[in-house]
């Protein structure tokens, strides 16, 4: 069983940054696409980020240019920088595996809530 446990998230002032990490085990995340969502109070989960098996991304317009997703395949850890946060970003973020046409694959994490403060 898969299993998902985000970190990095907590209470940060509009412009600053954050930096969030997500330890997989019981899958290699190099044989994965893999993503980051997130949900807002009373909004769908959306996905922000992706990952793919060549180490290409694609973003959301909402934070393309502000976020950067990666992966240490040693570590079998997703990150997520984000930088120039803003109030809308407040959320709490998820990531896991990507099947087509944008499912996860796994069951989901806790999450890691982050609060942008205006």
């Amino acid at each position: 069983q898969v299993h998902l446990v985000e970190s990095g998230g907590g209470l940060v002032q509009a412009g600053e940054s954050l930096r969030l990490s997500c330890a997989v085990s019981g899958s290699s995340i190099s044989t994965n696409v893999m993503g980051w969502y997130r949900q807002a109070p009373g909004k769908s989960r959306e996905l922000v980020a992706r990952i793919f098996i060549g180490d290409s991304t694609y973003y959301a317009d909402s934070v393309k240019g502000r976020f950067t997703i990666s992966r240490d395949n040693a570590k079998n850890t997703v990150y997520l920088q984000m930088n120039s946060l803003k109030p809308e970003d407040t959320a709490i973020y998820f990531c896991n595996s990507i099947l087509p046409p944008l499912r996860p694959r796994w069951s989901w994490g806790q999450g890691t809530q982050v609060t942008v403060s205006s």
